[in-house]
């Protein structure tokens, strides 16, 4: 009597032919899909909390307080877009405590911001978008962006 492993028709999962590439082919696909959202976070946050910089404060900001000193829409187009990086950060595995602690970053921010004048430093000087990444970071064991140059 023959085995079924040393079969000729029978073979083991891994060497079935289309198996293997099709499997490395979704891993390939999904790295680039991960890689192309990191690259989208880090455009975004650096578009929102970080183009310009105060040259005798040393102090980084971007356009999120610019468009805060619109009233009421100025506080709901950086909400929204960062609603969009918590989105992101869904896709590349952030846990749901990390999603929660994300949108309470985006809610203080937006809160804070509908007070004027208050509202309008206070967005100057808490880059949600900024933390929001640094904690997903945080979480996937990356390294930081732009953390020697606050």
């Amino acid at each position: 009597m023959q085995s079924l492993a040393a079969s000729p028709t029978v073979r083991p999962r891994a060497s079935r032919p289309g198996r293997a590439q099709k499997s490395s082919g979704a891993r390939a696909a999904s790295a680039a899909r991960k890689q192309a959202a990191r690259q989208r976070l880090t455009m975004l946050t650096r578009l929102l909390d970080g183009v310009f910089e105060m040259p005798l404060l040393k102090r980084k900001f971007g356009l999120d307080p610019v468009i805060g000193l619109v009233p009421v829409v100025g506080d709901l187009i950086p909400a929204a877009i960062g609603l969009y990086l918590v989105f992101e950060a869904r896709e590349l595995g952030a846990s749901r405590w990390l999603q929660a602690r994300m949108v309470g970053n985006l809610l203080l921010d937006l809160l804070v911001g509908t007070v004027p004048l208050l509202g309008d430093f206070f967005d100057f000087m808490f880059r949600a978008h900024h933390r929001n990444l640094k904690l997903l970071q945080k979480e996937l064991g990356e390294p930081y962006i732009d953390d020697a140059r606050r």
